[in-house]
């Protein structure tokens, strides 16, 4: 089965890190991750400047890792991640921004990729 995930929920909360847990269980299933969709503070999942307490999941650092391990694309909402500050090179120079925070595996996008996300997948899972 093909499965793609919404995160609308920043990494502290535990609505991410349950998306987080759930990917991995679909990545050692015989079911696979179609893309990721980050949407509303869910974009701060891709920031790669969050520095978390040591006794906690660096959940951003975490999203990398399965991205990078089981070729999943970690799509940020381009409105949701200017708004909230997390940018890649591209939107930091085009919004006259001093740097980017967009973590390396992760990628802008507009929300025709959540609406494709939704049409190719068997099913679309949302947390927070």
């Amino acid at each position: 089965m093909k499965l793609s995930l919404g995160v609308y929920a920043p990494p502290s909360s535990p609505a991410a890190y349950n998306a987080y847990r759930f990917a991995q269980a679909v990545t050692e299933s015989s079911n696979e991750i179609y893309k990721i969709f980050f949407y509303f503070d869910g974009v701060y999942n891709g920031n790669s400047l969050a520095t978390p307490p040591s006794d906690e999941v660096n959940l951003p650092e975490a999203w990398a890792e399965l991205a990078n391990n089981h070729q999943v694309e970690l799509c940020v909402c381009i409105a949701a991640g200017i708004r909230r500050g997390v940018l890649d090179a591209d939107e930091a120079t085009r919004n006259q921004k001093h740097c980017a925070n967009l973590n390396d595996k992760f990628q802008i996008v507009g929300l025709g990729q959540l609406l494709d996300a939704a049409v190719k997948s068997d099913r679309f899972v949302t947390f927070g």
